[in-house]
């Protein structure tokens, strides 16, 4: 199922449920999608616009980048709903003889590691968000600059948000050498993008003062 193409209402019931899919993975998505999204919307809004004549051909560039994104983005909520599936499989397979369980420990671990590449590209795209909208405070209209506040919050929160289930990930697999690799990654763009997404939301917080 195309979650992308339902309602917000349906969306929202449907992670609410008992359904095993969207879950974390899918809603960090998305939520770095809305973020992007917002950012985005400066971008628009500073396009034509005669006082901001010496960015536009910056903020159409930095547009076409968050466009791409923003479509990124929705696809990893697919993309994890899809990924999702074989190791929820994978959890109810027999183990009671020795081959079911070495059989069980193959497919499991696989699908663990499928599962695991979904949030950190999820992460990936949440830290280039990050840094567009950087630009975005520095060039886009400050009629507009409380929604670059938003949007780098929420894509923020998306990064930690995927980073969790990267961790769980990780925490159940055989092959550590893969799984502390997938941390290492996952926890340098928490610490690069975390910081620079509250310096951003603090620089948008002091043009209100």
């Amino acid at each position: 199922m195309d979650f992308t193409e339902q309602s917000c209402q349906d969306f929202i019931r449907v992670l609410a449920s008992k359904e095993p899919v969207p879950g974390g993975g899918g809603a960090s998505a998305l939520v770095g999608a809305v973020g992007m999204a917002l950012g985005n919307m400066v971008g628009s809004l500073t396009l034509g616009k005669k006082k901001y004549a010496d960015v536009q051909a910056d903020i159409a560039i930095l547009k076409g980048q968050a466009d791409s994104l923003q479509e990124e983005l929705l696809d990893l909520v697919r993309r994890d709903a899809e990924v999702f599936e074989p190791l929820s499989k994978a959890y109810g397979m027999p183990r009671e003889t020795e081959e079911e369980k070495q059989e069980k420990a193959k497919v499991m671990e696989a699908a663990l590691k499928e599962a695991c590449e979904v949030p950190l590209q999820i992460m990936d795209k949440c830290c280039k968000a990050i840094r567009l909208h950087e630009d975005f405070e520095k060039k886009g209209t400050a009629i507009a600059i409380s929604d670059v506040g938003v949007g780098v919050a929420f894509c923020r929160a998306a990064l930690h948000g995927a980073s969790l289930n990267v961790f769980i990930n990780t925490k159940a697999m055989q092959d550590r050498g893969y799984a502390e690799e997938a941390n290492r990654k996952a926890h340098n763009m928490l610490d690069t993008y975390t910081r620079l997404a509250d310096e951003i939301y603090e620089r948008v917080c002091h043009r209100f003062d």
